[in-house]
């Protein structure tokens, strides 16, 4: 009987489930979208039940039918959307608001405050990361402030969404997360990979709130039956999804890069043993920790990515299905001149501003849907762009190439002037699904299902830059303006 294992990728637009037999193939794929709540500008909410039911509703659809069956599954993987932050009561197992979605920025007043009291720089050195609503510590400190009795309720837990699906999974027996996750809360310290006293006081968490830190690749607990069709197995990996994706991406020496284009985008550079911190605005994280072996990266953060494409189809109904923005944009030659900047939820990486926002410069009488999807798909590469010039200056070193993944890298005309706008080879794997595949792969690693040599680079197509430098130049300070312009609304 033929072993598998399923990796859950609970992002943020939708929950999917994917089955990967002995050779890393895809077998089989479920999806299922989930809501975002709006409430108030700048405010992004999520139900985490929703999300529970919705992974519970891929889990079934992976095994209808009978083809496959629980019983050939050897180990689960978790990689989720990372700084999104629930809380909810260990005695009800009932959050107690809604998840709070790692874009919101609802947070603001918080952060403010404590950057006006010049808490930024400890901040930055314990955390590799920038004092920003993004992350999860102002999130818990806004529910327990502003839920009447949360202050005072000892039965309070807070976790992302690894940590609440893997708590759900085991009926409230492990209340646990990974390095990676932990990482991105602002309160853990990277150096000594533990909850750090002086955040955790800053912002007013209480340690019993937190969840126990593991390794990314390990056995973490065992799925109840009552969730698994009266079967247990092992959930042997809890990753967050762009340190999954530069797994899946194989990028496991020093300086490998890939991009995402998700619902944001993200870009990752393997430092590998050194924590670098940044002088330019990038974040440094844990890549991942499996035994002794720890590895960092540096990340540039992009709030707004794929999820512009969405807006266009939903808000704009400027087609029905995004897989349609390629073909609009390319009826046009270029974007006439057409510049988006998404600042929907503000600008993260390099330029950390949360409070100006989106605009669309350069418009005439003449200007077409057709010129504003081309201008939108140009602004994710633009994006990618400034972020790969800084990082570029905190390695000291030349990008010689990036690979790419994410829901957006099918767009040809995207990589393609990606390649072009950042002058070097961009390369895209055939198989689209490389944060599910870190997943599975750490999850199998700790099993013993697969073994490190098993990871080799994936098929590929490499797509490069084709555009004379000149126009590179004068394309990307046009962008700048645009982006200097968008910083002062």
């Amino acid at each position: 009987m033929e072993k598998y294992i399923l990796a859950i990728d609970q992002g943020t637009t939708s929950t999917r489930a994917i089955l990967f037999d002995k050779d890393q193939n895809v077998v089989r794929v479920a999806q299922k979208e989930i809501t975002n709540y709006f409430p108030h500008p700048g405010w992004v909410e999520q139900d985490a039940n929703e999300i529970w039911l919705s992974t519970l509703s891929v889990i079934g659809q992976i095994f209808d039918g009978g083809q496959v069956t629980p019983q050939q599954v050897v180990s689960i993987g978790i990689t989720n959307q990372r700084e999104t932050t629930v809380v909810w009561d260990k005695e009800s197992g009932l959050p107690i608001y809604h998840a709070i979605v790692w874009q919101s920025r609802q947070t603001s007043d918080i952060v403010n405050k404590f950057k006006e009291q010049g808490y930024e720089p400890l901040i930055k050195e314990k955390t590799g990361l920038v004092l920003d609503p993004y992350f999860s510590a102002s999130k818990i400190k806004w529910i327990i402030d502003n839920v009447k009795g949360a202050r005072e309720n000892e039965n309070l837990i807070f976790g992302t969404i690894d940590t609440f699906l893997l708590w759900k999974f085991t009926c409230g027996q492990v209340h646990a997360t990974d390095v990676t996750n932990a990482s991105r809360t602002l309160l853990f310290n990277i150096h000594t990979l533990n909850w750090d006293k002086d955040l955790l006081d800053l912002f007013e968490v209480p340690q019993r709130m937190l969840p126990e830190i593991k390794d990314t690749s390990g056995v973490f607990g065992y799925i109840d039956p009552r969730h698994f069709f009266n079967q247990t197995c092992p959930i042997s990996s809890l990753v967050g999804d762009q340190q999954a994706a530069l797994y899946g991406e194989s990028c496991f020496e020093k300086s490998n890069v890939k991009n995402t284009y998700g619902t944001g985008g993200f870009i990752l550079v393997n430092t590998g043993d050194e924590a670098i911190i940044s002088k330019y605005g990038l974040l440094s994280t844990v890549a991942w920790k499996i035994g002794n072996e720890v590895k960092y990266a540096l990340e540039g953060s992009i709030f707004v990515s794929g999820s512009l494409i969405q807006w266009l189809r939903d808000e704009m109904k400027f087609f029905t299905s995004a897989s349609e923005s390629e073909q609009l944009a390319g009826q046009v030659l270029d974007s006439g001149g057409v510049i988006v900047v998404p600042a929907f939820t503000g600008l993260g990486a390099p330029y950390w501003n949360d409070s100006c926002k989106g605009a669309i410069y350069g418009l005439t009488r003449g200007t077409s849907r057709a010129h504003i999807a081309r201008a939108s798909i140009e602004a994710m590469a633009y994006q990618s762009k400034d972020l790969i010039k800084v990082m570029e200056a905190d390695l000291q070193e030349k990008i010689p190439y990036i690979k790419v993944d994410g829901g957006a890298s099918v767009n040809k005309l995207l990589v393609q002037f990606q390649s072009d706008i950042l002058e070097i080879p961009v390369i895209r794997p055939v198989l689209a699904e490389t944060t599910a595949l870190g997943a599975a792969r750490l999850a199998g690693l700790a099993v013993g299902f697969y073994k490190k040599e098993d990871f080799k680079d994936e098929k590929s197509e490499r797509y490069e830059p084709s555009m004379n430098p000149e126009e590179v130049e004068r394309l990307y300070k046009r962008w700048q303006k645009a982006v200097e312009a968008t910083l002062l609304f």
